[in-house]
């Protein structure tokens, strides 16, 4: 018998972090990534957020220290975010504030 996977999808990214990277981390101590490898990439989803009125993605990839980053970002302003295009121009990603854009190891992507 099979089990499926329902991927979580949470009112904004503080409830998110809270939910489910805070609990992630504090089971896994030494997991620096999502998904607990080291590198790689890859095109599993952890986890949906809503913000600014849209469905973003977190792949497993993503780096923990940025998400805490983020989160500590969104502790203190409303938009802790910038909203980019996708280097193909047929998507959006969302970009910590104030954070280098290249090797960002922030892998958030706009759903639909």
């Amino acid at each position: 018998m099979s089990t499926i996977n329902v991927i979580p999808t949470f009112d904004n990214f503080t409830d998110f972090y809270k939910q489910a990277v805070a609990p992630l981390k504090q089971a896994n101590i030494a997991h620096i990534r999502l998904d607990g490898k080291l590198k790689g990439k890859t095109r599993n989803v952890f986890a949906y957020f809503m913000y600014e009125g849209k469905k973003w993605r977190v792949d497993a990839d993503t780096y923990i220290d940025r998400l805490k980053l983020a989160y500590e970002l969104a502790q203190q302003t409303e938009a802790p975010f910038v909203i980019k295009a996708t280097r193909d121009n047929k998507g959006e990603s969302l970009c910590i504030k104030g954070q280098p854009v290249r090797n960002d190891r922030f892998n958030v992507y706009r759903v639909g």
